[in-house]
């Protein structure tokens, strides 16, 4: 059906285009995912303690408000992030700020963490309780005066109703946010975040979520702070704003993040190294170009404990992790495992 669609859809501009896919979603437009492979053993595992039917997660970016998370998990995603949400709603960058690579298989954005604000959201969820783990994505203002403050806002609103919370230092279209993967910073951003969940009396989990730019030294000093706190995860990565030289539509120097396809590579090469510094201490999350069921087994060799994805749905429709699992139920089965965390970080398979 969607591959019927597609040709209509990709006519849209892209953001009306996923405006109308949470509208979907919303009202139950989207038909009844069957998912044959629901119970496989290959694909049960826990995140954060919390058994989850399969590793293959939806991204922060899609659910931004956390409007559809519940039809979300009815596709079959075994968790979900929603978010980034900020304190206080706010618009985001002008118009127009989504662009769809559809030659490379990719997206850019400069949405500018555009979203409803932490109250309506913490609203809704609440008059919608989760039917699956949820994961919810949390950042500052543009214009706020003290970053720290609005992730601690943020935590002290959504910490009763996460399953786990996500920090996102990574995003490339809010003005200097990635200076908070500075070692110095992010050691203070997480010291703060420690000290509130002592206060709150809370074992909410810490996700941090990183940038696909960065270099070999800052991965050092990132695992360090990441191991001196014990955070519980890291999600490697988010949008790239390089990568850019080999696309082919003429899109491809727009201004954001850049997802999908063409930094699959990169991310897969970034999670191998945080997984041979992390040494199984913290969990891994990939993301950037998961769109089949070999982009996620290279994932999990490179050392991934779960997958997201989000630009991959776009191209390949709402049956994706139906698609993914029947592709990686092949690569597991004859690889002879009974479970796909046997594989994780074992390179040897290749």
């Amino acid at each position: 059906m969607f591959s019927n669609l597609r040709s209509l859809i990709f006519k849209l501009d892209p953001e009306t285009a996923h405006n109308l896919a949470i509208k979907s979603l919303k009202f139950n437009f989207v038909p009844n995912i069957s998912d044959e492979n629901k119970d496989d053993p290959l694909f049960k595992t826990q995140l954060f303690n919390t058994d989850i039917d399969n590793p293959i997660g939806i991204a922060a970016g899609f659910d931004k408000n956390a409007e559809v998370y519940n039809s979300l998990f009815k596709l079959g995603f075994g968790f979900v992030e929603v978010g980034t949400i900020t304190p206080v709603k706010q618009y985001g960058n002008p118009k127009p700020r989504v662009f769809r690579l559809v030659e490379d298989e990719a997206l850019i954005n400069r949405l500018g963490f555009n979203n409803l604000g932490a109250k309506n959201v913490l609203n809704r969820i609440k008059s919608n309780p989760q039917i699956g783990l949820l994961g919810i994505n949390i950042g500052p203002n543009k214009d706020t005066s003290d970053r720290t403050r609005d992730y601690i806002e943020c935590f002290n609103t959504f910490h009763t109703v996460a399953d786990y919370i996500a920090i996102n230092i990574s995003s490339p279209n809010t003005e200097n946010l990635r200076n908070l993967h500075d070692q110095t910073k992010l050691n203070s951003l997480l010291k703060t975040i420690e000290t509130e969940k002592k206060n709150l009396n809370t074992n909410i989990p810490i996700v941090v979520k990183v940038s696909p730019d960065i270099n070999d030294k800052e991965i050092s000093k990132i695992t360090e702070v990441l191991l001196n706190y014990k955070v519980d995860g890291v999600i490697v990565s988010n949008t790239s704003d390089s990568t850019r030289d080999n696309l082919i539509n003429i899109q491809k120097y727009q201004k954001g993040g850049l997802s999908g396809k063409p930094i699959k590579t990169k991310s897969t090469l970034l999670i191998n190294k945080f997984y041979n510094l992390l040494k199984g201490k913290i969990k891994i999350i990939g993301v950037g170009g998961v769109d089949s069921g070999e982009s996620a087994y290279e994932k999990f060799l490179a050392g991934a404990n779960y997958v997201q994805l989000y630009t991959g749905m776009v191209f390949r429709g709402p049956n994706i992790v139906n698609m993914i699992k029947k592709e990686l139920r092949e690569l597991l089965l004859k690889d002879g495992v009974k479970n796909f965390n046997e594989i994780v970080g074992n390179q040897s398979n290749r």
